[in-house]
């Protein structure tokens, strides 16, 4: 059946409304995590906030896309959403009792809510016509930005909130996260509604006699998409999440860190649909290299002018297109080559995978940024973007040597007779 154009634009105003308010919680968290991490951890386990965060999305993207699986969109992204107001509460609670594991747990918990953001951005694209995947997908990322370049402006107000509620130094944005990710919940329970999932289940997919298993096309660039953006997310979150410790190392205030990690978030997200319609009209790898060209700008901004807190702050813009741009082709390229239910278990493995590279990212940068500092870091991040370059010119030039195999939806193997 045909999907009515008005029901497909209810459903992605929704996600965007919940993405709005989930970048509002990622935000204000997001600037003082490993500022929390190296008061209570030392320097060296700065990282672990960015570490636990990025463990906690990669832990629960299975479980959410199979409770999608079964369920629909509207019950998986509404529990991640409660799950991460959890962890604000007991981030706060950590600080309170100076116990570091707790705290960990609390960014683990914290990190569900960038798991529901990765899904949500997948179900834009449930029922969404083939000529506007990128688009709709492209929207529901950049709606992030509204709530995510704001958060950690809040950094300011929300201290004289825990002053006012007599809550630890710090912790008071974690306040404006509770409350903006139940607010999510709540949204995604009322308003999620035709679910998209649901929808999708009962519109036929091409070709239609392998609809209830569902295609693959070309496990080669399917293996370069997921690739590509976990490769551009370890990219991502190893320097990002080293940026506050070090402006704070170099003097800068909490409002100049707050600022620096808004414009980053705004790099991220606010270019979202430029990049959307771009992999639309030039194609999904074109776009995907312009986003290692934005990451290789940011490495040489960052590296040779690391002692500079504005130039850092245009790296780090730099990074979030590049992570921008990288992510929405990619994953719309992930959703071309899928269909059916091998569509929804490829999508939540490629979230794993992605949040996976993220935590190994922020798990090494901590003690790289020991050894060798800022700009070492950086440039070690260059080495994993000329790799992804490298691959994407390489898929570019092959063409496919078949047609789409169908393959069995519970274990992903291919069915017998076929080579």
């Amino acid at each position: 059946m045909d999907i009515d154009r008005a029901v497909q634009s209810r459903i992605v105003k929704t996600l965007v409304a919940g993405q709005v308010l989930a970048g509002l919680g990622l935000g204000a968290t997001v600037a003082v995590g490993a500022i929390l991490a190296a008061d209570l951890g030392g320097e060296a386990l700065s990282g672990a906030a960015a570490t636990s965060s990025t463990l906690g999305a990669a832990m629960v993207s299975i479980p959410l896309a199979r409770l999608a699986q079964r369920w629909g969109r509207r019950p998986a992204l509404a529990l991640g959403a409660g799950v991460a107001a959890g962890g604000s509460l007991i981030t706060v609670l950590a600080i309170g009792v100076a116990f570091f594991p707790l705290l960990i747990l609390g960014f683990a918990m914290l990190g569900v809510g960038t798991a529901v953001g990765l899904q949500a951005r997948f179900a834009a694209t449930d029922v969404a016509a083939p000529e506007h995947r990128g688009r709709d997908l492209s929207l529901v990322v950049w709606s992030t930005t509204i709530g995510a370049v704001a958060g950690p402006n809040l950094i300011g107000p929300g201290e004289a909130v825990a002053q006012w509620l007599s809550l630890p130094t710090n912790t008071g944005s974690f306040v404006f996260a509770i409350a903006a990710q139940l607010a999510a919940m709540v949204l995604y329970l009322v308003a999620l509604r035709p679910d998209p999932l649901v929808l999708a289940g009962n519109k036929p997919v091409e070709p239609a006699a392998a609809a209830d298993a569902g295609i693959v096309r070309g496990r080669g660039p399917l293996i370069f998409a997921i690739a590509a953006i976990a490769i551009s997310h370890a990219v991502m979150v190893s320097i990002m999440a080293m940026t506050p410790v070090h402006l704070v190392q170099q003097g800068a205030s909490l409002t100049i860190v707050g600022f620096t990690i808004s414009l980053h978030i705004a790099g991220m997200y606010s270019l979202s649909p430029v990049f959307g319609w771009a992999s639309d009209r030039y194609g999904r790898i074109p776009t995907i290299l312009l986003g290692q060209v934005f990451f290789a700008a940011a490495v040489l901004v960052v590296a040779l002018g690391q002692l500079s807190n504005s130039a850092v702050t245009v790296g780090l813009v730099l990074l979030g297109l590049g992570w921008s741009a990288s992510t929405v082709a990619g994953s719309a390229l992930v959703a071309d080559l899928s269909t059916g239910a091998m569509r929804l278990r490829i999508q939540g493995r490629s979230d794993t995978i992605m949040s996976l590279a993220g935590a190994v990212g922020g798990g090494f940068a901590g003690p790289i940024l020991l050894v060798v500092g800022y700009a070492g870091l950086a440039w070690g991040a260059g080495v994993l973007v000329l790799v992804v370059a490298a691959a994407a010119l390489m898929v570019w030039r092959i063409k496919p040597a078949r047609p789409p195999e169908p393959l069995d939806a519970t274990s992903g193997v291919q069915p017998a007779g076929r080579t």
